[in-house]
């Protein structure tokens, strides 16, 4: 992963609480929408081109050992808990954290299915988890511009932390320059359509804020991105 500053892309604008082109929707709202959705994930993740082997290298991207205890904000139908349990082998503890029912669901079903022991589910807003111990690293596995209040779930993340130990987050981003600002009112319709991401804020800036030992790689000429913090 090469560093990469995280300061805004030429003739960009950073987005604000209010700001009118995107109006955050409440919990209910948004777990009703992801509930529906749950069936039509790995369509969506076909149609938007989510880059060959993304989810592995994110999990990765945590650096923990065999034996870590990691959480997942946002784990949804699972996709991925193999990579982030390959992570902490057998004797590691994985916890998948997510508001929707439905994706959750499917979610247990995967890991019923390969009898993953040391993986947890847990139907609560993240911002309420606490785990029964510090963790050596937590990842937002495309989840974080879809949380209205993401800047609160990310400090408590931040403060389960071990330090020493990585938050990452992985995601898409529109990409920069001209390009970006060319499809931007295309996806404004239609994440407010499906997945409500919010694609106006840059939570890799919201990252670099917590710690100076942050780290960025974009994907697929800047549409998808892993940025990592690590807690001093």
């Amino acid at each position: 992963m090469t560093f990469m500053p995280s300061g805004a892309p030429a003739g960009s604008k950073t987005w604000k609480p209010g700001d009118a082109r995107w109006i955050d929707q409440d919990r209910e709202t948004v777990v009703r929408r992801y509930d529906r959705l749950a069936s039509l994930i790995t369509l969506f993740e076909w149609l938007l081109f989510v880059p060959p082997g993304f989810r592995r290298q994110a999990a990765q991207a945590l650096h923990v050992q065999p034996g870590a205890h990691v959480m997942e904000i946002g784990c949804g139908t699972g996709r991925n808990l193999p990579y982030l349990r390959d992570a902490v082998g057998p004797q590691g503890r994985v916890y998948g954290v997510d508001i929707s029912a439905g994706m959750l669901e499917r979610a247990q079903t995967l890991r019923d299915r390969n009898r993953w022991d040391n993986v947890e589910l847990i139907k609560t807003d993240a911002v309420d988890y606490q785990p029964p111990q510090p963790l050596d690293g937590v990842m937002f596995g495309l989840s974080y511009n879809t949380i209205p209040h993401h800047l609160a779930v990310l400090r408590h993340a931040w403060d389960l932390l071990r330090p020493g130990c990585s938050l990452v987050i992985m995601d898409a981003k529109l990409p920069p320059g001209l390009g970006g600002k060319l499809v931007l009112p295309f996806v404004m319709w239609l994440m407010k359509k499906t997945m409500l991401g919010n694609p106006l804020i840059r939570p890799w800036d919201d990252l670099a804020r917590l710690t100076d030992k942050f780290e960025m790689q974009e994907l697929m000429f800047g549409s998808y991105y892993i940025c990592r913090g690590i807690k001093s």
